[in-house]
């Protein structure tokens, strides 16, 4: 982990209070998995936490880095006004990343992602897919007007479900229910979830015992480093409700099973 002024290549907006913004730094070329985040000084000196924003794709030859966010209050919205050659006070990379190291061509992977949870499988899917296996990606938005990457996704895989809520685009309805349809006909090798909470407790439930089936959590942050303890969550198979794993450090990623959603 480092602290870098990290800076800005450029920023566009993908969809409403969406936005991705491009960075360059020498942090980014220790990246070294799918899944981890990078911490975010607020541009306001009054905002005292750092935003944790998950890495949508990098390349850690170039020490390049995307990150996709939305706009959720004061300090997401002062991000949206950094410009190419600003420079963004960063800690990372952090966190333990989805692990891609043991998936072999021809394998059958799912990707499950909803609403913001959808950035980090980006990155996944592009490293799945160059170790050649066949990636089934199911995204879910709330509608058509919020949707993002859905064509960097097609680029990548023929085999992309997309439902909306309001069905104004692809199924309408749940994301879960376009996995569920294809767990009928495929039994996947790898499961990976990244968004909401109702979404993760529906992969952890369906695939709480496959041995390589992984969820990302999302938590507010304070240190971001393992340091506060204020992001735990607790152990599923602990009767005292003691035990618990920081999200930061010790996630976001866990194995399905292991920790309560």
């Amino acid at each position: 982990m480092e602290q870098e002024n990290l800076q800005v290549l450029g920023q566009k907006q993908l969809a409403p209070n969406i936005y991705q913004i491009d960075l360059t730094g020498a942090m980014l070329g220790k990246i070294q998995q799918p899944g981890q985040f990078l911490h975010l000084k607020p541009q306001a000196s009054d905002l005292l936490l750092r935003r944790p924003i998950s890495i949508a794709r990098y390349d850690t030859v170039q020490k390049t880095a995307s990150l996709i966010y939305r706009v959720e209050g004061a300090g997401t919205k002062g991000f949206t006004t950094l410009k190419a050659g600003d420079v963004l006070d960063t800690l990372g990379p952090l966190g333990h990343g989805f692990p891609v190291d043991n998936v072999t061509a021809k394998e059958n992977i799912f990707v499950i992602g909803g609403g913001i949870g959808i950035p980090p499988l980006y990155e996944l899917t592009r490293q799945l897919t160059k170790r050649g296996a066949n990636v089934y990606v199911f995204l879910g938005y709330a509608s058509a007007q919020v949707m993002y990457y859905q064509a960097e996704f097609a680029a990548l895989t023929p085999h992309l479900a997309i439902s909306t809520d309001d069905g104004s685009y692809g199924q309408q309805g749940h994301v879960g229910q376009l996995f569920m349809a294809a767990l009928a006909k495929i039994q996947p090798d790898a499961v990976y979830a990244c968004g909401a909470k109702g979404l993760l407790q529906m992969v952890d439930g369906t695939f709480h015992d496959h041995p390589r089936a992984y969820v990302s959590l999302e938590s507010r942050m304070a240190c971001g480093i393992g340091a506060c303890y204020g992001c735990v969550t607790h152990l599923q198979n602990d009767p005292t409700g003691t035990q618990s794993k920081k999200i930061c450090d010790q996630g976001p990623v866990f194995h399905t099973g292991e920790v309560v959603i």
